[in-house]
């Protein structure tokens, strides 16, 4: 619970500003099931505001937040059926090319990963961190982020064979 009403003020200010983005990742996350995206961000934004005056990164915190949980989640409630919804939310920012097949495909083939595969594959080429940054927000070793995007890329070579092109950029 936020006390102060400048912490109060700032907290909100950043959900009104970044809470579009988070929602976008969670989707990519959770191989887009809109319901649990939405559980991933208000999960991250509930501890965030805990720790509000603590947090220097308040988007890093919330993102580490959010890649942990949806591991987290996965390894407690083991995998179910994953539904990937055609659009994802909508928000500023949002990808208007006309890529949208391609797109489609991708969030489908992603679907089919595990969340820390996912994880994995988002952090390392969608917010584009480095390896040893990916480790440390995932809490594993960098041999273990190299061996599951590694996997994690041919798995998706496999499902989605018309995105060969583009996974080629990843190697």
């Amino acid at each position: 619970m936020i006390v102060d009403p400048a912490d109060e003020r700032g907290f909100r200010e950043f959900v009104s500003a970044r809470s579009a983005a988070l929602m976008r990742l969670g989707f990519l996350l959770t191989g887009g099931d809109h319901h649990a995206a939405e559980d991933l961000v208000q999960t991250a934004l509930a501890k965030l505001a805990a720790r509000w005056r603590r947090v220097e990164a308040p988007e890093a915190y919330a993102k580490q937040i959010m890649y942990r949980q949806q591991v987290s989640w996965w390894r407690v409630t083991g995998r179910r059926g994953e539904v990937v919804q055609a659009t994802p939310p909508d928000g500023p920012g949002q990808d208007r090319t006309n890529q949208s097949e391609l797109r489609m495909v991708l969030r489908g083939a992603l679907a089919r990963l595990t969340p820390r595969q996912r994880a994995v594959l988002v952090l390392r080429y969608f917010e584009d961190l480095p390896e040893r940054e990916v480790a440390r927000q995932l809490g594993c070793s960098v041999g273990t982020v190299r061996s599951t995007a590694h996997r994690s890329l041919t798995r998706l070579r496999e499902v989605a064979p018309e995105l060969a092109e583009e996974l080629e950029v990843a190697r």
